[in-house]
C-alpha cells in the first residue's frame, strides 16, 4: 500500500488529486487510480497500471467536487487494473486503503453469501462491500464506515466517497498514517503532507481510531465510540523547493550531496564549546538520561544498521546496548532490566513494525521511551516520552542517505550524553568528549571532502556494470556500515549484495570468491586494521578483485587486484558516518550504469506501513 489523496471542494478536484499522486510517486507504487462524484451525481472511476502519467491520460474528462485517489504497491493481488484502488461496490461507494485487513477472508466468505460480486484479489474490496452493505441497511455514509471499521482486524487508512452523499468525504485511521489538510472552502486528506503542498499548509494528524466527516466547508472528527474529538491544527513548512531536483538527475544524488547541510542542521544548537548540550533534546531529556542504565534499540532496514553502529559506541562508553529488528522483537519473550531505555529509530515515524514494538514495550517495564525521527507529529513521535529530531529535511529517494547519516550523528550525541552518567554526575566533560565534539564540528567539511572523490568512485563503479553479485566486508563498527553499503547496492542496482564481518570470510563466504565476485571493504585506520588486511589477503589469494575505501594512512595501495580509494584520516568515533558516503555514491553510480529507476526501485516503498 502506498499513497492516499482525497478532496472535498467547491471546484473540480481531479487536477488536485492527480497532482497529489505525482507528489507521492517517490514512495513507490505499481498502479494508480481515482474516483470522483461528478456533476451528475455519478461515481466516475479511473484506474491504470504503471505511472500516474498513464492515469492522467485517461482522467482528463473526469470532473467532480469530491473524490479520492491512490497509488498502490501490490500486497494482496498482483499489479493489475482490477486490483488497483479505488475499489467500488454497487457503483455507489468507493474506497482507497493503506494497510492490511487480517480478517478479509472471513469477511469475503460472508459477503459472497450475501451476493456481493468480487472483481479483485485484494483485501481492500471487503471494506467497500461492507460499507455498501451497511448503507443498504439504512445507515448514512459516516455511520456505515463507523460500523465497518468496528468489524475490521488489522491496519487501515481509509478514504471513502459515495454518490448517495455527493458532498461528503470520510476518512478513517488505525495503524496507517492519515492527515486532514485545511483550505478555504475546501478540505483534503492525504497519507503524506507533501501531496498537499500547493493547496494547504494547515493540517491535522488523525490518531488511531479517528473517523472524520469532511465537506468543502467543515471537518468533524469522531473517536471509535462516535464521540466528537478535537485535533491540533499544525502549520506545515514544507515547500516545493524541498521536492524539486534543483539540477540533479535524481533525488538520491541530491540527497547524498545534501548531507553536508543536513548534518550541520542536526548539530545546530546541540554542541557547546566542548560538550554535547542536553537541553536542546527536550525539557525532560536530562531526567530521562539520568534514569538510564542500559539501552534497547528497535528499528528496521537502514535505521537498524544505524542502531547497530551505535551499539559499538554505547558499549565503548560502558553502556549496555541491545539492538533488534522491530518485526522480530514483537514475537519473542523478553527480559527487561531496571533502568532500560527503549529507543526507536525511524525516518518517517510511521514504520508499522517499529510502532507496534513501541506499543508492546510500553507494557513491559522499560524506564522510558525515546524516538529518533525526522518527521514531527508522526505516530512514533506522539507515542514516545522523548523525541530527538534528526533535522535531515525531506528525503524523497526510497534508498535512505541523509536520513541515515543524521541518525548516526544523533545516536552519537545521545551516547555521549549517557557516557557522562558513567563518569559521575552527568555533567563532567573530559578530553574524550571534547575531542569527539571537535570532530563533529568538522564532520560537514569532512563529508564535503569525501564528496569530492566522486570522479574516482565513478571509475570504480564501472567494474560493477556487468556483475550480478558483490560482497561487502567490514570489522567492528564498520561491519554495519558494510551492511548498509550492501543494502544500498542491492536496493537500487538490483545486484545481489551481502555483507559479512571480515573475520567470517573463512567460515563460508570465501567459497564464493572468484574474479566475478567484486569485494568491497571498509578500512579505517583503527585497532582492527591489521586484522582486516589479513582478511583482504585471503581474498587476493583466491583471485578476487578488491575495492577498498581506506584511510590515507592505512598503508593500503592499489595494484592489479586492488583498487584503493583513500579517505582522509578521521577520528574513530566519527569514521563510520564518513565511510558510508562513498558507499552511497558507489551504489548510485552502479545503478546509473545499470539503467535502473534509482529513486523508485522496484517492489520498494519509502515508508513501510504494513507488516
Amino acid at each position: 500500500m502506498c499513497g492516499i489523496v482525497g478532496a472535498a471542494a467547491a471546484r473540480n478536484i481531479t487536477p488536485t488529486l492527480l497532482d497529489g499522486l505525482r507528489r507521492l510517486e517517490y514512495r513507490g507504487y505499481d498502479s494508480a487510480g481515482l474516483a470522483v462524484v461528478d456533476g451528475k451525481g455519478q461515481l466516475s472511476l479511473r484506474r491504470s497500471v504503471g505511472r500516474v502519467a498513464s492515469l492522467t491520460a485517461i482522467a482528463d474528462q473526469v470532473d467532480g467536487h469530491v473524490g479520492i485517489a491512490h497509488t498502490r504497491w501490490a500486497t494482496h493481488g498482483r499489479p493489475a487494473e482490477n486490483n488497483a484502488h479505488p475499489h467500488t461496490s454497487s457503483s455507489q461507494v468507493a474506497v482507497v486503503h493503506n494497510g492490511i485487513i487480517e480478517n478479509h477472508q472471513e469477511l469475503r466468505a460472508r459477503q459472497i453469501e450475501q451476493g456481493f460480486p468480487f472483481s479483485s484479489e485484494t483485501d481492500t474490496e471487503v471494506i467497500v462491500h461492507q460499507i455498501d452493505w451497511h448503507m443498504q441497511q439504512g445507515l448514512g455514509l459516516l455511520a456505515a464506515v463507523q460500523a465497518t471499521v468496528s468489524e475490521l482486524r488489522g491496519a487501515y487508512g481509509l478514504g471513502v466517497v459515495s454518490k448517495l452523499e455527493p458532498d461528503t468525504l470520510i476518512a478513517a485511521r488505525s495503524g496507517s498514517p492519515l492527515l486532514i489538510g485545511l483550505g478555504e472552502h475546501e478540505n483534503f486528506i492525504a497519507s503524506d503532507m507533501s501531496a498537499l503542498i500547493p493547496v494547504s499548509n494547515r493540517y491535522m494528524v488523525m490518531e488511531d481510531g479517528d473517523i472524520a466527516k469532511i465537506t468543502s466547508t467543515s471537518v468533524e472528527i469522531f473517536d471509535l465510540n462516535g464521540q466528537p474529538v478535537e485535533r491540533k491544527v499544525i502549520i506545515s513548512h514544507l515547500s516545493d523547493e524541498e521536492t524539486e531536483l534543483e539540477g540533479y538527475a535524481h533525488y538520491m544524488k541530491k540527497e547524498i550531496h545534501e548531507q553536508t547541510r543536513a548534518i550541520t542542521e542536526t548539530l545546530e544548537g546541540r554542541l557547546g564549546a566542548d560538550s554535547v548540550l542536553e537541553l536542546p533534546f527536550g525539557d525532560n531529556a536530562r531526567e530521562i538520561f539520568d534514569r538510564t542504565k542500559e539501552v534497547k534499540i528497535i528499528a528496521c532496514g537502514t535505521s537498524y544498521y544505524a542502531a547497530s553502529v551505535a551499539r559499538y559506541w554505547f558499549e565503548e562508553f560502558g553502556i549496555k546496548c541491545d539492538v533488534e529488528i522491530a518485526s522480530e522483537y514483537r514475537y519473542r519473550k523478553h527480559v527487561v532490566n531496571p533502568g532500560t531505555l527503549f529507543m526507536t529509530i525511524s525516518q518517517s515515524g510511521e514504520t508499522l513494525d517499529t510502532m507496534a514494538a513501541l506499543e508492546m514495550a510500553k507494557t513491559m517495564g522499560y524506564s522510558n521511551t525515546l524516538c529518533i525521527c525526522n518527521v514531527p507529529e508522526s505516530s512514533l513521535v506522539r507515542a514516545s516520552d522523548l523525541t530527538i529530531f534528526t533535522h535531515a529535511g525531506r528525503e524523497i529517494g526510497v534508498a535512505s542517505t541523509k536520513a541515515f547519516t543524521t541518525q548516526l550523528v544523533t545516536l552519537l550525541m545521545v551516547a555521549i550524553c549517557l557516557r557522562r552518567r558513567r563518569l559521575g554526575d552527568g555533567r563532567t566533560i573530559d578530553a574524550m568528549e571534547t575531542e569527539i565534539v571537535n570532530e563533529l564540528r568538522t564532520l560537514p567539511q569532512q563529508i564535503e571532502n569525501v564528496l569530492s572523490l566522486e570522479d574516482q568512485i565513478i571509475v570504480m563503479s564501472k567494474h560493477f556494470g556487468d556483475k550480478e553479485h558483490a560482497l561487502f566486508l567490514g570489522r567492528g563498527a564498520h561491519f554495519p556500515i558494510a551492511m548498509e553499503g550492501a543494502l544500498k547496492l542491492k536496493e537500487i542496482s538490483y545486484i545481489h549484495a551481502e555483507a559479512y564481518a571480515a573475520g567470517e570470510l573463512k567460515h563460508g563466504p570465501l567459497a564464493l570468491i572468484d574474479e566475478d565476485m567484486p569485494v568491497v571493504a571498509v578500512a579505517p585506520n583503527d585497532e582492527l586494521l591489521e586484522k582486516l588486511k589479513s582478511n583482504l589477503e585471503e581474498v587476493r589469494a583466491r583471485g578476487g578483485k578488491l575495492f577498498v575505501f581506506a584511510d590515507a594512512e592505512s598503508g593500503l595501495r592499489s595494484d592489479d587486484q586492488v583498487m584503493v580509494l583513500n579517505v582522509a584520516p578521521v577520528n574513530n568515533f566519527i569514521a563510520p558516518i564518513l565511510y558510508v558516503v562513498p558507499l552511497q555514491l558507489l551504489a548510485y553510480h552502479v545503478a546509473l550504469l545499470k539503467g535502473t529507476d534509482i529513486d523508485k526501485p522496484r517492489n520498494l516503498a519509502k515508508s513501510v506501513t504494513v507488516e
